[in-house]
C-alpha cells in the first residue's frame, strides 16, 4: 500500500507529488531530500525513518519514491516504480526533468489512474493509451461503443489486449535472450555459472488470436524431478499475466492471447547444464619485478555454423605497468593505461576456432613492492541461434477465427557483458 509518491530531480526540487492516503502530509518530501539526497552515504534504494519507508529508484538524474507506513511488499513497491519508468516512456520516450516538466499533467492521470487509494491498478501501457491520450487531454465526446469497449477492456478477463487490432501483414517475432554469468577460477574449476533468460516476443496479429509455443521435450521446472539426464533445467520461471499456466505444467505448452505490439512473454534462470559459448585459457608468469608474460587462448563451444560476435577480452596488469607489447593474430590488442588493462577487440569468432594473444607488460621498479591481487579477466560477447541453457523453441502457432495466414520468426541470443570472468 503505497501513501506517497514523489518524483524528484537530482537538486532535490519536488517535480511531481501525489499524496494517495491522509496518513502522510507533503512535507515529507523534505525528510527524503535531507535524508537520501543530500546524504551522499546513502546507497540502500530502501530507507526506513521511523515508521516512514521510502522507495526510491534513480533514472538520468531523476528520483522516482514511493512512500508508505506499513509493511508494504518491496518487490511490488518497486514493480509498481518500475510499471511507471515503462509506461513514462511509451508515452514520450525518455524520461529525465525536461520531459517530466513538460508532461506534468500527462502524469498527474497517469499516477491517478494507475494507484487509487494507494494499491496498485491496471497498469498495461495498451489499456492505457485507448482513454489517457498522448496529450492528457480526455475527449468528451467518447462514442458510446468506444466507452463500452474502454469498460470491458479496463475490466474484463483480457485486459491487456483490445479486439479490434487490425494489420495488413500479421507477424509474430520470438527473441530468446539469455545472458551467461560465469566465475571460473585460474585453475579452471567453475565457481559459479547460470544463465538468466528472457523469451521476449512482439505480436503484431489481426483481432484476437490464439498462440501456442512449445519448449523442449525434456524441460524441468519441479525441483524434485533434477538430474533427469540432459534434460534442460529452469529454475525461477515468472510468466506474463496472459499465459495459461494449466496447460504449460501439462504439456510445455505456452498458450496465451497475446498483447499488441512488445512485451516480455517469460523470465527464467537455469543453473544447471550450462553450456559455455566460449573457454578462456589465461597462463600469467612474472618475470622478476620488471616483467608480466601473458598467453590468452579462446576457445569456442559451439558449431562452426555459428559464430561469436563483438568479441572484448580485458585482460589485467598490475597497477606499475608502464608499457605492453601484444601479439595478436586475430583483432586487435591495445593496452589501456587508464584502467590497467589490455583490452583485445575480435569482431567474430568462428565456431570450432581457436584464437590466443601473446603479451609483456613492462613494469616500473617501486619502492615497496606489494602482491598483485590479478583481478579476473572479462569476456564480453554475443553468439546468435545459441542458447547456454538448451532451451529450444519446438513450434509457434497462431490461431484466429479468420484463419489468416501468419509469418512466424524465433530468434537466439547469447550473451556476456561484465559478468564473464576467469580468475
Amino acid at each position: 500500500m503505497i501513501s506517497a509518491f514523489f518524483i524528484f530531480n537530482q537538486k532535490g526540487e519536488v517535480l511531481i507529488s501525489r499524496l494517495y492516503r491522509t496518513d502522510l502530509k507533503r512535507s515529507i518530501a523534505d525528510v527524503f531530500r535531507i535524508q537520501v539526497i543530500s546524504n551522499s552515504d546513502v546507497r540502500s534504494p530502501i530507507i526506513t525513518l521511523g515508521s516512514t519507508s521510502f522507495f526510491h529508484v534513480r533514472i538520468n538524474n531523476l528520483y522516482i519514491v514511493a512512500v508508505t507506513k506499513c509493511n508494504a511488499n518491496a518487490a511490488l513497491v518497486f514493480e509498481y516504480c518500475y510499471r511507471f519508468i515503462a509506461i513514462a516512456k511509451s508515452y514520450f520516450g525518455k524520461v529525465d526533468e525536461e520531459s517530466v516538466k513538460n508532461n506534468f499533467v500527462l502524469i498527474y492521470e497517469l499516477i491517478d489512474e494507475i494507484n487509487d487509494f494507494g494499491y496498485p491498478q491496471n497498469s498495461e501501457i495498451d489499456t492505457l493509451k485507448s482513454y489517457i491520450t498522448t496529450e492528457s487531454v480526455m475527449s468528451t465526446s467518447i462514442p458510446a461503443e468506444e466507452s463500452s469497449k474502454i469498460t470491458t477492456q479496463a475490466t474484463g478477463a483480457i485486459s491487456w489486449r483490445r479486439g479490434d487490432v487490425k494489420y495488413k501483414k500479421n507477424e509474430a517475432f520470438v527473441d530468446v535472450v539469455e545472458t551467461v554469468n560465469l566465475s571460473m577460477s585460474a585453475k579452471g574449476t567453475i565457481l559459479r555459472a547460470d544463465v538468466d533468460g528472457h523469451i521476449l516476443m512482439r505480436a503484431y496479429l489481426s483481432g484476437t488470436p490464439e498462440c501456442k509455443f512449445g519448449l523442449n521435450d525434456k524441460l524441468v521446472i519441479d525441483k524434485n524431478e533434477r538430474g533427469i539426464g540432459d534434460a534442460v533445467e529452469l529454475d525461477d520461471c515468472r510468466f506474463h499475466q496472459c499465459v495459461r499456466l494449466d496447460e504449460f505444467d501439462s504439456t510445455r505448452t505456452i498458450s496465451f492471447i497475446p498483447p499488441d505490439g512488445e512485451f516480455e512473454l517469460m523470465k527464467y534462470r537455469s543453473t544447471s547444464n550450462v553450456k559455455l559459448p566460449l573457454r578462456v585459457i589465461p597462463t600469467v608468469n612474472e618475470i622478476g619485478t620488471s616483467q608480466v608474460s601473458y598467453v590468452v587462448t579462446v576457445k569456442t563451444n559451439f558449431s562452426n555454423k555459428l559464430s561469436a560476435t563483438n568479441v572484448v577480452i580485458r585482460i589485467p596488469t598490475p597497477l606499475n605497468t608502464t608499457s605492453v607489447d601484444t601479439k595478436v593474430a586475430s583483432g586487435k590488442a591495445k593496452y589501456v593505461p587508464a584502467e590497467n588493462v589490455v583490452v583485445w577487440k575480435v569482431p567474430r569468432i568462428q565456431g570450432g576456432q581457436e584464437i590466443s594473444l601473446s603479451a609483456t607488460a613492462h613494469l616500473t621498479s617501486t619502492t615497496h613492492r606489494q602482491v598483485w591481487a590479478r583481478p579476473p579477466i572479462d569476456v564480453d560477447f554475443q553468439v546468435l541461434m545459441f542458447t547456454a541453457s538448451g532451451l529450444i523453441v519446438r513450434f509457434l502457432k497462431v490461431f484466429e477465427k479468420s484463419n489468416y495466414n501468419s509469418i512466424k520468426w524465433v530468434r537466439y541470443l547469447t550473451k556476456a557483458s561484465g559478468s564473464y570472468q576467469i580468475r
